[in-house]
């Protein structure tokens, strides 16, 4: 098992331990959202609960961030509403929770125009393996297409969600 996922299983365990000693999955300080808004052009992710921001996080997103994802391999991250469909502990990034793209829209699109939409779109942490330094990961734009966040973020983004929750990502 690398470090970063070793040290990051070791985390989570700690925190979902200690709150389920004291009778809860969850501490106050973690409360559940129930709808998640990125805004691209702000570079932030929004955790949400009955309209009111929880907690906010800044992100990375693809190298081409402006527009939508039109097919696999354009390193746009997409568009639309989309939900949150697995979470991967073992990811090669620290954490990883995987959004629903490509939707029917999606799929419709990129039928008419006789493309593959891509897959794979996930929220995640640093790579636990990095390629390039660690400046490179830090405010500027590096995923193929996905929403990249602190490896801190990345926790907490994990423990204030599950699957099946709302997720729209606006321009």
């Amino acid at each position: 098992m690398r470090w970063n996922q070793l040290v990051g299983s070791a985390l989570l365990l700690s925190i979902v331990t200690v709150g389920t000693a004291a009778g809860d999955t969850l501490s106050p300080h973690y409360e559940r959202a129930d709808t998640l808004l990125i805004v691209k052009s702000e570079r932030k992710l929004y955790l949400l609960k009955e309209g009111e921001v929880l907690r906010d996080f800044d992100v990375a997103l693809g190298l081409m961030p402006e527009g939508p994802k039109q097919r696999e391999g354009d390193f746009r991250t997409p568009e639309g509403r989309y939900f949150l469909e697995a979470k991967n502990p073992n990811s090669d990034y620290f954490l990883s929770v995987k959004i629903s793209y490509p939707n029917g829209k999606d799929l419709e699109r990129a039928r008419t125009q006789g493309l593959n939409p891509g897959g794979q779109i996930m929220i995640h942490g640093q790579p636990n393996e990095p390629k390039y330094s660690e400046t490179r990961y830090q405010g500027l734009d590096w995923t193929d297409g996905c929403v990249a966040v602190s490896n801190s973020d990345m926790v907490d983004i994990w423990l204030m969600t599950t699957e099946g929750t709302p997720i729209e990502i606006r321009p």
